[in-house]
């Protein structure tokens, strides 16, 4: 009998002609490269929530990563968010050690996962004959920091559940 992950066949395949518009294309790249990395390294269901129009700058957890993205016809920004729980649960998975607080080991965690994320999209963008440069992460931690995008677009805020606790995505792309 064939081992099959219950969220890689969750996935569904990812059209890439949205008329152009290579935001919507990167950000599918982007989901699609999550999926993988806690399917395959991290080993953690995940459930993507309902993405909302990001009011303000406060981070919805305690420690973030955010990277710069350019392409030849977009550019953006996306930061990743680990509240504590999701920091202790992927650690564990991930590491195979607990990380309990929000400190240089945790923003550590959110810059390598982040680096994964943007990583893995560069090379599903890639197999589909597009490009885009990454720049190197900023990391922030601290309740109540503040991730800010440099680029005028609305920020559409993604949270992702494992279990009962969530993570949040930062997508910023004009």
């Amino acid at each position: 009998m064939r081992h099959t992950n219950r969220a890689a066949e969750k996935r569904q395949p990812i059209a890439v002609d949205y008329e152009g518009r290579m935001d919507i294309v990167m950000t599918h790249a982007l989901l699609e490269s999550l999926f993988t990395i806690f399917s395959t390294m991290v080993n953690l269901e995940i459930q993507p929530g309902v993405p909302e129009a990001k009011q303000g700058n406060i981070a919805k957890g305690e420690v973030s990563s955010l990277i710069g993205m350019q392409a030849a016809n977009a550019s953006g920004s996306v930061a990743l968010t680990l509240t504590l729980p999701t920091i202790r649960e992927i650690s564990r998975n991930l590491i195979g050690q607990e990380i309990s607080t929000a400190d240089k080991e945790a923003a550590d965690l959110a810059g390598e996962l982040i680096n994964m994320l943007v990583g893995g999209a560069k090379r599903i963008l890639s197999e589909r004959g597009h490009d885009f440069d990454m720049q190197r992460p900023q990391l922030l931690t601290g309740e109540g920091h503040e991730i800010v995008h440099h680029h005028p677009g609305q920020t559409v805020l993604l949270p992702v559940k494992i279990g009962q606790d969530a993570f949040y995505l930062e997508l910023n792309f004009i």
